[in-house]
Formats: C-alpha cells, structure tokens, sequence
C-alpha cells in the first residue's frame, strides 16, 4: 500500500482530485481505496504541530542499532 497525500476541498459532498494527482491514480481505477480526511478546525489543527508529533512518533519505533541501515 502507499500514500498520496493532497489538499483539496469538498464540493457538493464531492471530494476534488487536483490535476496533479489524477495522472498518478490513472492506473488505480475500480480499485479500493482508504481515505482519511483532516478537517481544520479553527486553530485545533497546526499542519506544522501535527508533522512534527507524527515524525517523532514514527522514529520511536527505531532503536539505535537500527543506525547500521542507515547511509
């Protein structure tokens, strides 16, 4: 599985698919998809906050010997 991430905006219960991204999900027609949906929420959610928890969320699953992979 992987990851496209856009911002868009919903209209007529419609979520838009910007230009940009249509050509890369061609290929994806009739096929299942999961969509999560972030709504701001006056000054709740800060894009800049929330990057910064998930990244060091995701970095607590590695273990300093985990180094050894990295170039």
């Amino acid at each position: 599985m992987r990851a496209i991430e856009f911002k868009s905006k919903i209209k007529d219960n419609k979520i838009l698919i910007p230009r940009s991204v249509r050509q890369e999900l061609a290929d994806e027609q009739d096929k299942n998809v999961r969509i999560v949906v972030f709504v701001k929420d006056g000054d709740v959610y800060d894009e800049k906050a929330y990057r910064q928890m998930t990244r060091s969320q995701f970095l607590k699953g590695y273990a300093d010997s985990d180094g050894i992979y990295d170039l």
